[in-house]
């Protein structure tokens, strides 16, 4: 192992071995490196068992990354040590011994989609209106009391004086039955139950106490109550080494919305007063100009430890400030800088990224996108496996793996349709509610007669399907499963049927589920069907976006954005009540601050910043102040010339930008368009647009004009201003 590769300071850190360590990492400073090569060092120098080591961080790419990283460095296969998100190591603690909590081992995850359906059917049952009691919001409510250890009882009893608060708790009550009834968990009850696990039984602590002699915890400033409760379990052991080793920047602590402490990592010398600390400022991602905003921006926190962030690399571009006076206008110069970035700079569009603070501003950015061709992505947007197809699937999946989840049963039991109808359904559930049986329990407690003959006879044949499944889970591999599944389900057959370009689609987004499940496989072979599940369903948002081919702009929230890089970043929207939104306290500024700093930092070379004088809120225009923290970037560094542009075209506000030609609005047309002449194309007609070539109008609707181009497919343009001709 080359430990000459590392900088004085991750040499520092990597062979720091016994003892309490805080590392403050920056921005890009290489703290996955450091993480790694500790590890490896634990293994090779000083002989520690690979499977005496806990390795904790929040993402699924991350711990992927840092687990293809130590098996480079150790040579060696490490699937089976302990290098997870910190909820991925949770489940496996769970399989082993959660029927010390009342739950059988094969429990499901319900994710964010299940936990909706399981709410919204806990209000219906109270009898309570779903238009008084918003679903997303107790969702959220939910997770943070459990996050906070609040129970449902403790919940109704802290807020029994209060009807509507009075009605969440009883909500939460049932929702929480409703799970276990199901053998269910959700995202947060993964952790909570772990910890629960371990206050009721000691020796079970005891055992990983000693079996995790070394423990490393990545991003460690995004940490909750839960998860600095669990580490400090673990961690905190007076008749051992107390050897955790925490990496993380207190100025990319971005998630105090949902739970993240920044106390964990400002206060982990007052858990640990021996542990050592060593700050990592040396930058490897970005030019200085871009280091020197963001260190400037930050020192205005107070919740921090002092430093800064430096490189070795040049100055690099100065960064691009531009004000537009509308989010339209907006939309449209960040097109431009795409443009010239992809021919006059080279740059990928993959390299290009553009950060907003909320997904609501995404619409006027990707109009202009459509309009001029740009390929691009959201992130947080589609999702791939939140698909009917593949949510279908997936709880075939998941009541294989459980029989008696009766959310999967209920989505399942009649996709493709059987002939079940909903008086059968409804009997099957009052059976289950009289009997406390599961509904496929209720299948088999069905008397002839009950129910009509064909429904006797399909509900017969969907359990024995399903046993069948089972069955068959022990023994084959998890791809033959899930195609044998898919075909004997009926569900293949349903879908080649449907023979529209929807059906097509949703057809070859089971077939590419079908390549996800084989590159599953083939790097975790020997996990079982309960492991690809959980797998699944613990993704992030990035991590379930819907794939694109071919290079395309990435569009996201800042929030999102954490832990990438970019050649290329725009941040748009940099008004006052939109980044900062608007906060009530310092400590929710100073985070607003952070989330600021963070989006600096993903830029490698060029950074753009954009806001709008005036922007459309609610339907109607609002007048906008620039955000306070452009004040606060040294303006030296700076470019906030809104007229030059690096192809040499100086244009006023109203022109339009289409694809590389900037060109002055048909005047003429635009005239006899708005006086009531009608429009200018018809459906039908023939047209040739300047940069995509020939098309054909498909609609009209006022100043829209939608067209399919034979090359580039279905364009949708503002008629007055698109540079399109009749042929």
């Amino acid at each position: 192992m080359d430990l000459t590769i590392l900088n004085d300071k991750q040499l520092e850190a990597v062979n720091h071995v016994n003892g309490p360590a805080l590392v403050i990492a920056g921005a890009g400073s290489g703290k996955t490196r450091v993480l790694t090569h500790r590890i490896a060092n634990l293994i090779f120098k000083h002989g520690v068992s690979p499977y005496r080591i806990l390795s904790i961080t929040f993402t699924n790419k991350a711990a992927n990354e840092m687990r293809e990283r130590v098996e480079e460095l150790i040579n060696n296969d490490v699937r089976d040590m302990w290098i997870g998100t910190f909820h991925g190591v949770c489940v496996r603690i769970l399989r082993r011994h959660i029927e010390k909590l009342g739950y059988d081992r094969s429990f499901v995850i319900f994710d964010a989609d299940d936990q909706k359906v399981v709410i919204k059917e806990s209000i219906s049952d109270l009898q309570l209106n779903t238009n008084d009691f918003d679903v997303n919001s107790i969702r959220s409510l939910i997770s943070q009391q459990k996050n906070n250890r609040i129970n449902p009882d403790l919940f109704l009893k802290e807020n029994s004086g209060d009807y509507r608060s009075r009605k969440i708790a009883e909500i939460y009550q049932l929702y929480e039955k409703k799970l276990k009834k199901s053998n269910g968990l959700d995202f947060d009850d993964l952790i909570v139950k772990t910890i629960d696990l371990f206050e009721r039984h000691e020796d079970v602590l005891n055992y990983y106490r000693q079996q995790f002699s070394y423990i490393l915890v990545d991003e460690y400033q995004d940490t909750n109550r839960v998860q600095y409760l669990l580490v400090k379990m673990l961690g905190k052991n007076k008749s051992e080494n107390e050897n955790v080793f925490v990496v993380g920047d207190e100025d990319q602590s971005i998630y105090g919305w949902r739970g993240a402490d920044i106390r964990n990592i400002l206060g982990f010398e007052k858990d640990f007063p021996d542990a050592r600390i060593i700050k990592m400022e040396r930058n490897y991602r970005s030019s200085q100009n871009i280091l020197e905003a963001a260190n400037k921006v930050i020192s205005h926190n107070t919740q921090r430890m002092n430093k800064d962030l430096w490189t070795e690399d040049k100055k690099g571009d100065k960064i691009q400030l531009y004000q537009a006076n509308s989010e339209k206008a907006e939309a449209l110069h960040i097109a431009e800088r795409i443009y010239n970035e992809k021919n006059i700079h080279k740059t990928s569009y993959e390299d290009i990224a553009v950060l907003v603070r909320t997904r609501a501003q995404t619409r006027s950015i990707e109009e202009r996108f459509v309009m001029e061709g740009i390929p691009y992505r959201i992130v947080g947007g589609q999702e791939f496996y939140g698909r009917k197809e593949i949510k279908d699937l997936m709880a075939y999946l998941k009541l294989v793996q459980n029989n008696h989840e009766n959310y999967s049963f209920m989505r399942v039991v009649n996709v493709p349709k059987r002939g079940i109808g909903k008086k059968t359904i409804e009997h099957l559930q009052n059976i289950s509610d009289e009997k406390g049986l599961s509904l496929m329990q209720s299948v088999e407690a069905l008397q002839a007669g009950e129910i009509s003959k064909k429904a006797w006879q399909e509900l017969g044949a969907f359990r024995k399907r399903i046993t069948d499944f089972t069955h068959k889970s022990k023994e084959a591999t998890l791809y033959d499963l899930i195609e044998e599944i898919f075909i004997e389900s009926g569900y293949r057959g349903f879908l080649e049927k449907d023979k529209t370009i929807e059906g097509r689609a949703r057809l070859e987004n089971v077939q590419e589920f079908f390549s996800k499940v084989k590159d599953y496989e083939e790097k975790n072979a020997e996990d079982s069907l309960e492991d690809f599940i959980a797998h699944i369903s613990l993704l992030t948002d990035i991590e379930k976006t819907e794939d694109s081919e071919g290079e395309r702009v990435t569009i996201m929230t800042v929030h999102s954005a954490k832990g990438l890089e970019f050649d290329v970043v725009v941040i748009a929207g940099l008004e006052e009540k939109m980044f900062p939104i608007s906060r009530d306290n310092d400590e929710d500024l100073e985070e607003e601050r952070r989330l600021f700093y963070v989006a600096i930092t993903r830029a490698k070379k060029r950074l753009y910043l954009t806001y709008a004088q005036d922007r459309m809120i609610y339907g109607s225009y609002e007048s906008r102040k620039k955000s306070r923290f452009l004040d606060e970037l040294p303006q030296k560094i700076m470019n906030a010339n809104t007229k030059h542009h690096e192809i040499g075209i100086t244009r006023k506000e109203e022109d339009v930008f289409t694809g590389g030609y900037v060109t002055k609005p048909p005047q003429e047309s635009e005239k006899s368009h708005k006086e009531g002449t009608g429009p200018i194309f018809s459906p039908g007609e023939r047209i040739e647009h300047k940069k995509w070539g020939l098309g054909t109008v498909v609609q009209v609707k006022g100043d829209e004009i939608t067209v399919a181009f034979k090359e580039k497919g279905i364009k949708v343009m503002m008629m007055p201003y698109a540079p399109i001709e009749k042929v």
